[in-house]
């Protein structure tokens, strides 16, 4: 009996395909539309709101009274009637203190032979250089001499006064990451314990917050303590908007929380243009945005004490009831088990690297 070997059969050998299967592609897709969604987002909101920044019924004045103030207050309305609004101020005195006061944004005054522009860059570095670009060629017709008068000047280690500005934007990126960090443990928190822990990551984030930028930089002006609370505040409510809506959105929490606190929140607060020199969406959103209402708190408190800022709180403790309202809102639905809300909802890696890239 002969014994015959079968040799093996092999496989057939694919060829590998030049173009990667459909499922590849509907894969790759759902990954990137976040990241395409946030850089179109971010390219409309920024260029939108910074790239050409244009003054609109800025409040100036003319010192002097009789005719012939009248007369050239009248004529500069005449000739740039949506950029100003211009009116007269009977004395240099009273204009200091309107202008020092943030009740307007620059004041002229000719006084003999010589001329002196008034304005406050603590109230707006921008707003103070776009005075001093409409009167310079005015005093330059004259022939007049000029002086500018700085009534209330930004602090000597934020000459630029955009110090405030930058510590709002480290604030909110903290705050927004810190809501998904929050969200990964929610589901096994009471609704008590998520807003005690949302309460102390937001007291964590703005001490740490106010020692940069008070002890290391020297920006608040001896303000810590009280732009400490007002940024606990503040990123409370960031926080507690964050920790409510992920149960509903999942992953689609960080591009939202990019929309609303970075997109529109950071471009229309009047860090680096203020509502005077903004696009009238913008300038509508400054209007109860909270990061305009923090902003125009701080600068109250750091350049201008004194002064109230009882309406910026008002706003800040509406957001943060707003985001409380929220996070109990969607732990009624969860508890229902409506199939709108679900706080079991676990924060994947993709998302957690969303927020790193927003």
């Amino acid at each position: 009996m002969s014994a015959h070997r079968v040799a093996p059969l092999l496989p057939p050998v694919q060829r590998p395909r030049f173009w990667p299967p459909a499922t590849l592609w509907k894969h790759l897709g759902s990954h990137l539309l976040i990241p395409l969604i946030l850089g179109a987002g971010m390219a409309l909101a920024y260029l939108g709101a910074f790239h050409q920044p244009a003054p609109h019924d800025l409040p100036v004045a003319i010192v002097g009274e009789g005719p012939a103030a009248q007369v050239f207050a009248q004529t500069m309305n005449d000739k740039a009637s949506t950029e100003l609004d211009v009116t007269t101020v009977s004395t240099a005195a009273k204009a200091r203190d309107l202008v020092e006061h943030q009740k307007l944004a620059a004041a002229y005054e000719v006084d003999g032979g010589h001329a002196t522009i008034i304005v406050s860059t603590a109230s707006s570095e921008t707003v103070a250089s776009a005075a001093q670009k409409i009167f310079l060629p005015i005093a330059y017709e004259q022939k007049l001499p000029v002086t500018v008068d700085d009534v209330r000047p930004t602090g000597v280690h934020d000459s630029t006064g955009q110090g405030l500005f930058f510590l709002m934007v480290a604030l909110t990126v903290g705050s927004y990451a810190a809501a998904i960090a929050i969200a990964a443990v929610a589901g096994k928190l009471g609704i008590g314990w998520r807003v005690a822990i949302s309460a102390a990551t937001g007291l964590v984030i703005a001490g740490i917050g106010a020692v940069v930028a008070g002890p290391i930089f020297q920006v608040l002006n001896g303000n810590e303590w009280s732009i400490w609370l007002l940024a606990s505040l503040y990123s409370f409510g960031i926080i507690t908007i964050g920790v409510g809506l992920h149960p509903v959105l999942g992953r689609w929490t960080t591009p939202t929380l990019t929309i609303l606190f970075v997109m529109l929140n950071i471009t229309s607060c009047g860090g680096i243009f203020p509502q005077t020199m903004q696009p009238a969406f913008f300038a509508g959103l400054n209007t109860f945005w909270n990061g305009a209402a923090w902003l125009d708190a701080a600068r109250s408190l750091t350049y201008f004490p004194g002064q109230v800022f009882g309406f910026d709180g008002l706003r800040l403790a509406l957001w943060a009831t707003a985001g409380v309202g929220l996070i109990a809102v969607t732990h009624l639905l969860s508890v229902r088990r409506r199939r709108i809300a679900d706080e079991s909802i676990a924060v994947t890696r993709e998302e957690e690297e969303s927020v790193v890239a927003a």
